[in-house]
Protein backbone atom coordinates (compact mmCIF):
# COMPACT_ATOMS: atom_id res chain seq x y z
CA UNK A 1 0.00 0.00 0.00
CA UNK A 2 1.23 3.66 -0.70
CA UNK A 3 0.04 7.19 0.07
CA UNK A 4 0.96 10.15 2.22
CA UNK A 5 -0.04 12.62 4.36
CA UNK A 6 0.42 15.66 6.08
CA UNK A 7 2.54 16.65 9.00
CA UNK A 8 2.20 20.02 10.82
CA UNK A 9 5.70 20.62 11.75
CA UNK A 10 5.97 24.53 12.48
CA UNK A 11 3.65 27.25 13.23
CA UNK A 12 1.51 28.05 16.20
CA UNK A 13 -0.53 24.73 17.98
CA UNK A 14 -4.32 24.64 16.95
CA UNK A 15 -5.82 25.60 20.03
CA UNK A 16 -3.11 28.66 20.55
CA UNK A 17 -4.53 30.23 17.30
CA UNK A 18 -8.04 29.62 17.99
CA UNK A 19 -7.40 31.16 21.91
CA UNK A 20 -4.50 33.63 21.07
CA UNK A 21 -5.08 34.37 17.49
CA UNK A 22 -1.22 33.66 16.74
CA UNK A 23 0.14 33.72 13.05
CA UNK A 24 -1.63 32.10 10.03
CA UNK A 25 1.69 30.76 9.04
CA UNK A 26 2.22 26.98 9.22
CA UNK A 27 4.57 24.74 7.57
CA UNK A 28 3.56 21.42 6.23
CA UNK A 29 5.55 18.45 5.09
CA UNK A 30 4.12 15.15 3.46
CA UNK A 31 5.79 11.92 4.68
CA UNK A 32 5.30 9.24 1.75
CA UNK A 33 4.58 5.82 3.10
CA UNK A 34 5.17 2.24 1.35
CA UNK A 35 3.73 -0.64 3.39
CA UNK A 36 3.47 -4.11 2.99
CA UNK A 37 0.06 -5.09 3.47
CA UNK A 38 0.56 -8.23 5.30
CA UNK A 39 2.85 -7.69 7.53
CA UNK A 40 2.26 -3.58 8.17
CA UNK A 41 5.76 -3.31 7.84
CA UNK A 42 6.99 0.41 6.71
CA UNK A 43 9.43 -0.79 3.24
CA UNK A 44 9.60 3.06 2.14
CA UNK A 45 9.17 6.39 3.10
CA UNK A 46 10.33 10.03 2.06
CA UNK A 47 9.26 13.04 3.49
CA UNK A 48 8.68 16.59 0.85
CA UNK A 49 7.38 19.64 1.19
CA UNK A 50 3.91 19.80 0.86
CA UNK A 51 3.94 21.07 -2.71
CA UNK A 52 5.55 17.52 -4.13
CA UNK A 53 2.85 15.75 -5.20
CA UNK A 54 2.35 11.63 -4.67
CA UNK A 55 2.64 10.64 -7.83
CA UNK A 56 6.35 12.31 -8.70
CA UNK A 57 7.74 10.34 -5.49
CA UNK A 58 6.86 6.64 -6.43
CA UNK A 59 9.99 5.67 -7.81
CA UNK A 60 11.96 6.81 -4.63
CA UNK A 61 9.68 4.73 -2.70
CA UNK A 62 10.15 1.85 -5.28
CA UNK A 63 13.52 2.12 -5.12
CA UNK A 64 14.05 1.53 -1.33
CA UNK A 65 12.45 -1.77 -1.59
CA UNK A 66 15.16 -4.64 -3.32
CA UNK A 67 15.05 -5.02 -6.95
CA UNK A 68 15.21 -8.88 -6.32
CA UNK A 69 11.79 -8.78 -3.83
CA UNK A 70 8.90 -9.25 -5.93
CA UNK A 71 6.00 -6.74 -5.28
CA UNK A 72 2.57 -8.51 -6.22
CA UNK A 73 0.80 -5.97 -6.42
CA UNK A 74 0.21 -2.28 -4.96
CA UNK A 75 -2.58 -0.33 -3.44
CA UNK A 76 -2.94 3.15 -4.26
CA UNK A 77 -5.29 6.30 -4.40
CA UNK A 78 -5.97 8.36 -7.44
CA UNK A 79 -2.91 10.43 -6.59
CA UNK A 80 -1.32 7.66 -8.23
CA UNK A 81 -3.12 7.20 -11.67
CA UNK A 82 -1.00 8.34 -13.98
CA UNK A 83 0.91 6.45 -16.92
CA UNK A 84 4.38 7.15 -14.91
CA UNK A 85 3.07 5.18 -12.24
CA UNK A 86 1.32 2.58 -13.97
CA UNK A 87 4.56 1.78 -15.93
CA UNK A 88 6.71 1.87 -12.87
CA UNK A 89 4.75 -0.82 -11.28
CA UNK A 90 4.95 -3.13 -14.01
CA UNK A 91 8.41 -2.67 -14.16
CA UNK A 92 8.69 -4.18 -10.89
CA UNK A 93 5.96 -7.14 -11.94
CA UNK A 94 3.15 -5.61 -9.93
CA UNK A 95 -0.38 -5.38 -10.43
CA UNK A 96 -1.29 -2.18 -9.83
CA UNK A 97 -4.56 -1.54 -7.65
CA UNK A 98 -5.44 2.08 -8.33
CA UNK A 99 -8.67 3.49 -8.25
CA UNK A 100 -8.88 5.69 -11.59
CA UNK A 101 -9.07 10.15 -10.77
CA UNK A 102 -12.76 11.43 -10.41
CA UNK A 103 -12.10 13.16 -13.94
CA UNK A 104 -9.98 10.28 -15.62
CA UNK A 105 -10.65 9.70 -19.25
CA UNK A 106 -9.83 6.28 -20.86
CA UNK A 107 -6.19 5.60 -22.39
CA UNK A 108 -5.88 5.24 -26.06
CA UNK A 109 -2.70 3.43 -25.50
CA UNK A 110 -2.81 -0.62 -26.22
CA UNK A 111 -0.59 -2.01 -22.97
CA UNK A 112 -1.41 -4.52 -20.10
CA UNK A 113 -1.71 -1.32 -18.16
CA UNK A 114 -3.71 0.70 -19.70
CA UNK A 115 -6.05 -2.04 -20.46
CA UNK A 116 -6.27 -3.35 -16.69
CA UNK A 117 -6.79 0.32 -15.88
CA UNK A 118 -9.45 1.76 -18.27
CA UNK A 119 -10.96 -1.95 -17.22
CA UNK A 120 -11.00 -0.28 -13.55
CA UNK A 121 -12.36 3.01 -15.14
CA UNK A 122 -15.41 1.31 -16.81
CA UNK A 123 -15.93 -0.64 -13.81
CA UNK A 124 -15.69 2.22 -11.24
CA UNK A 125 -18.58 4.50 -14.43
CA UNK A 126 -21.01 1.76 -13.67
CA UNK A 127 -20.99 0.33 -10.22
CA UNK A 128 -19.77 3.49 -8.90
CA UNK A 129 -16.85 4.97 -7.02
CA UNK A 130 -18.00 3.30 -3.57
CA UNK A 131 -16.12 0.00 -4.97
CA UNK A 132 -12.87 1.70 -3.67
CA UNK A 133 -13.68 2.62 -0.27
CA UNK A 134 -13.67 -1.09 0.42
Amino acid sequence: MIDSTGIKVEGEGEWHARKHGGLKRRVWSKIHLGIDEETLEIRAVEITGSHIGDAPVLPDLLSQIPADEEIGSVTADGAYDTRKCHDAFADRGAHAVIAPCKNAKPWKMITAEAVARNEALRASKNLGRAIWRR
